[in-house]
């Protein structure tokens, strides 16, 4: 890690700790705060526009951080996708969280007599109710909206995030505020799935990382039959294969990020296998720390399941490892025999 993100990271780290996330709040517009104060919140886009002028990279690993401290704030959907569409567009990013959204089949946008309108609906959008705007992508073109001209009902992950449903009833847009991608831009909805993948694994990557140290303590404190629980050999087997599985969360976030950053002729295959890895390896971590946990683990009062539910929400969104998976034995069969070798290599 270089000096650099090594201080951004432990900047970000002192604001999760001076604005701690509480199970009594859908969001923390402390530490949101704090985030804007350092210069983050927008870290993944150009200088020209606004931005940081950071790579994936950097965004992945202060997104470790926020994952590790379970922060309730919208950073992969401002930074990593509202911001970017809208930059790609040369428009202007407007201040605060951002909430954005693939369009896909449930969002029209229709040109009619000069005037631009949009009818749809939107399912599980994270973090609608608390952004100030709303980013949709829809085909080749890009939509700002203002959060008063939506309707939004308010649903929520198994953590507690919000997922909302958005609704918007032919709404008269002005020109202004629909954007055409540049030809020749990189923007696509793959694309744009892509980056939250890399964002969600990024957070995995910490939550597991907590659920580890939280583990480690507990078994370190609890005494069972006048021992400590990690002098049992099974213990410190679980443990160990515990580390392993936050390691291989760690290295495929990053692997991912890299493979955006440089964008890799393979990128699809990476990422798409690196979130099927991350929700495997993510999901052996939650089950073993519960394990060693017992039954106080899965209740209200203790920190573990703020962790766990955000681990078993994070792998299912943005594709999942279901959906990754399938994607995984596409590429496999379309390069066919002698092509799968150089595949899995990046050569």
């Amino acid at each position: 890690m270089s000096e650099i993100i090594e201080a951004l990271t432990g900047a970000v780290e002192d604001a999760c700790v001076r604005h701690p996330s509480s199970a009594d709040e859908i969001w923390n517009a402390g530490l949101w705060a704090a985030l804007d104060q350092i210069g983050i919140t927008l870290l993944s886009i150009d200088e020209e526009s606004g931005g940081g002028g950071g790579d994936l990279s950097a965004a992945a690993a202060v997104l470790e951080v926020l994952g590790e401290f379970g922060a309730e704030v919208p950073f992969v959907e401002t930074a990593l996708q509202g911001a970017w569409l809208l930059a790609s567009c040369g428009a202007e990013i407007p201040a605060g969280p951002i909430a954005a959204a693939s369009a896909a089949s449930g969002i029209t946008l229709a040109l009619e007599d000069g005037e631009w309108t949009i009818d749809g609906e939107l399912a599980r959008v994270p973090w609608a109710r608390i952004s100030d705007y709303l980013v949709v992508l829809v085909g080749r073109h890009v939509v700002l909206l203002d959060r008063g001209e939506v309707e939004i009902e308010e649903g929520v992950n198994m953590a507690g995030e919000p997922r909302d449903r958005v609704t918007v009833r032919r709404r008269a847009l002005p020109a202004e505020r629909v954007y055409a991608i540049p030809d020749g831009s990189e923007v696509t909805e793959e694309l744009f799935l892509a980056r939250g993948a890399l964002g969600r694994m990024a957070m995995t990557s910490g939550a597991a990382r907590r659920a580890l140290r939280m583990s480690m303590a507990y078994a370190s404190a609890r005494t069972q039959f006048g021992r400590q629980l990690v002098a049992f050999q099974s213990v410190q087997h679980q443990i160990a294969k515990m580390a392993g599985e936050v390691m291989l969360c760690k290295t495929v976030s990053r692997f991912s990020a890299l493979a955006l950053d440089e964008r890799a002729p393979s990128w699809q295959f990476e990422v798409a296998a690196a979130q099927v890895s991350s929700g495997q390896a993510a999901g052996t971590v939650a089950k073993i720390a519960h394990q060693v946990h017992g039954a106080i683990g899965f209740t209200e009062e203790h920190d573990l399941r703020l962790i766990t539910t955000r681990i078993w929400s994070w792998r299912d969104e943005l594709g999942g490892a279901r959906l990754r998976a399938d994607q995984v034995g596409e590429h496999a069969l379309a390069v066919g025999p002698d092509g799968l070798w150089p595949l899995l290599v990046g050569a």
